[in-house]
């Protein structure tokens, strides 16, 4: 907690992305690409206060929870979710400006 989402990328139609570029978009892209993922975002942006108990997200979309975990970590490592620890559990919120940069970058 407390560094700022990255910056995402120029928008595709705007230029011609360069090489740096592309592979930045390509691996931001990567973390949203897969199912499971972006039920866990759905769900999270859902939750009453915009906020989720990963303890509450195994059940819902049907994977372990060292795999939801592993999800949950890439989705903040991509800066999409942020985490908070509080006791034994962790807590995640959407990072809506990295969602809006994705969004930007694709669709300007």
């Amino acid at each position: 907690m407390g560094t700022s989402p990255p910056a995402c990328c120029a928008p595709v139609t705007g230029q011609v992305l360069g090489e740096a570029e592309a592979v930045e978009l390509a691996e931001t892209l990567k973390a949203l690409a897969d199912p499971a993922r972006l039920r866990l975002l759905s769900l999270i942006a859902a939750s009453d206060g915009g906020e989720a108990c990963a303890c509450d997200l195994i059940g819902p979309v049907e994977r372990s929870q060292p795999t939801v975990s592993h999800h949950l970590s890439t989705l903040v490592d991509a800066g999409f979710l942020v985490r908070e620890k509080r006791g034994r559990w962790a807590w995640y919120r959407i990072v809506p400006q990295r969602l809006q940069a994705i969004c930007d970058a694709l669709c300007p």
